[in-house]
């Protein structure tokens, strides 16, 4: 009748876990036992399902993410920085690259003598205009606008080394202004001076606009 009604395997189970229940308490409270360390190392005694250890890693996982957090946090933690020496900074990298003008200069070596890239070298100091840090800006303007050739002529008009539109306006400077490299030379010098202050200011105005 037990067996129809499937009572004996419940009750089979049962008391299979009373008795490990009495056994591990026995062991518990055997006399070589000690309070909790004997329960602590009964219980290392059980054997431990996958889950549990499974369950164990994911703790541990979870402690070393928590202190590598810490970590991080700390180290982005952003460092304040005064006003004042990023502006300094600022300023100093200006002054680096820029001459007494505001206006960036560029290095060039002397031209060839004999040239009319000499003649303007040459000419420089006459107007106010250092070679070192002049020459670069007037040797790029005038590649630009007329290869520093004296009869080189614009469609516009525009005739000479400077490229002066019209190009009798250089007879201010000398009669011979169609065919004379030093007059051209001379004029524009002055017309660059009296207009933007420095070959300089000419170049970057060229740069920013397509003329001068």
């Amino acid at each position: 009748m037990f067996r129809r009604n499937r009572i004996v395997l419940p009750a089979f189970g049962l008391a299979v876990l009373l008795v490990a229940v009495v056994a591990i308490s026995a062991k518990v409270m055997a006399p070589n036992g000690s309070g909790a360390n004997s329960l602590a190392n009964a219980l290392d005694s059980v054997p431990k399902s996958s889950s549990v250890a499974l369950l164990e890693a994911e703790r541990q996982n979870i402690i070393d993410m928590n202190a590598a957090a810490k970590t991080l946090g700390v180290a982005a933690k952003p460092i304040k920085v005064d006003p004042s020496q990023v502006m300094a900074s600022e300023s100093a990298a200006a002054s680096s690259a820029s001459n007494s003008t505001g206006v960036t200069s560029i290095a060039a070596p002397p031209p060839n003598p004999g040239t009319a890239q000499q003649i303007g070298y040459d000419m420089l100091p006459q107007f106010g205009f250092s070679q070192s840090t002049q020459w670069g800006c007037l040797l790029d303007l005038w590649n630009r606008e007329s290869g520093w050739i004296y009869d080189a002529e614009n469609a516009s008009g525009a005739y000479g080394i400077p490229q002066a539109l019209p190009g009798d306006k250089m007879a201010s400077a000398g009669a011979d202004w169609a065919t004379n490299p030093k007059t051209q030379i001379t004029w524009g010098l002055g017309y660059i001076r009296d207009v933007y202050g420095t070959p300089c200011g000419a170049w970057n105005h060229e740069l920013a606009y397509g003329y001068y």
